[in-house]
């Protein structure tokens, strides 16, 4: 476990050189699946998933990083150096942006030591643009980025500021360990990596029942048909173009976003042992 978060660290500070040999800026998450003396590892820093469908029930892999699940890492981080914050942002969060009217009353907040709300009497200084701002999806930290987990962004700063964002963005994944040779696994038992594009509109147990379904109408013997069944993923997510807009099963909006998966079968890793 420690050698892929040291690699992920190792790789963090690789882009930071490339960055300043080559040019080139932005960042990404990412997902990482090592198969290794009987054990399956999966080390995630960001918002995609890893999820194992075995028997046709899901096994989570992963947790997504997000502002609202980091929420007390990065407030504590902001509370111990506020000068990241630059006198622009407060640390606490309320259930929505303080008014200056609102001054001298009471309001529900959050700091990093709290689960739960309680009330304080507003000030001045809350006046400022919280650290996390939104819900859901629409979360963002320093108003900007939407997950607090990756690779790269050293040069990335609030709109028309020079406050840096990345010192709130961790490049330490979570690393969760599957014994694989500790169970039997079928040819319909797989790995699912995939992007938040695939997760924003499915839940685990509507990709598991795809993938299932999938695999047991394939031919057994076709070795293309775990890539088959990931592409069939990717167009269920994406959904098919009507009255301007894409659309999924039960009428739902489709993902916007972009869509990348992996479908791999557990199966040959206990051959491979």
């Amino acid at each position: 476990m420690g050698a892929i978060e040291n690699a992920f660290k190792e790789m963090d500070a690789q882009i930071e050189r490339d960055k300043a040999v080559f040019n080139v800026s932005g960042g990404c998450t990412a997902l990482c699946a090592l198969f290794l003396l009987g054990k399956l590892y999966i080390g995630n820093a960001g918002d995609s998933r890893a999820i194992i469908i075995r028997g046709g029930e899901v096994i989570p892999m992963s947790t997504e990083f997000t502002p609202e699940s980091e929420r007390q890492r990065l407030q504590f981080l902001a509370y111990m150096q506020p000068h990241l914050l630059g006198g622009e942002f407060t640390h606490l969060e309320f259930p929505r942006r303080v008014q200056r009217k609102e001054v001298g009353k009471r309001m529900l907040y959050r700091d990093f030591t709290m689960s739960g709300w309680a009330y304080k009497t507003i000030e001045d200084d809350d006046l400022k643009f919280p650290l996390i701002y939104g819900e859901g999806k629409k979360a963002r930290v320093l108003a900007t980025i939407g997950v607090t987990r990756g690779l790269g962004d050293h040069e990335l700063k609030v709109h028309d500021s020079n406050i840096y964002i990345k010192p709130f963005l961790s490049c330490c994944p979570e690393v969760k360990v599957y014994p694989l040779t500790q169970y039997e696994h079928g040819a319909d038992d797989v790995l699912v990596m995939g992007t938040d594009g695939l997760w924003d509109v499915l839940s685990n147990q509507e990709v598991a029942e795809a993938v299932t379904c999938f695999l047991a109408n394939c031919d057994p013997d076709d070795q293309h048909r775990y890539t088959m069944a990931a592409q069939d993923l990717v167009m269920r997510a994406r959904g098919v173009l009507k009255d301007r807009g894409w659309r999924i099963a039960n009428e739902r909006l489709g993902s916007g976003d972009d869509i990348s998966v992996y479908i791999i079968p557990l199966m040959y890793g206990n051959r491979q042992t």
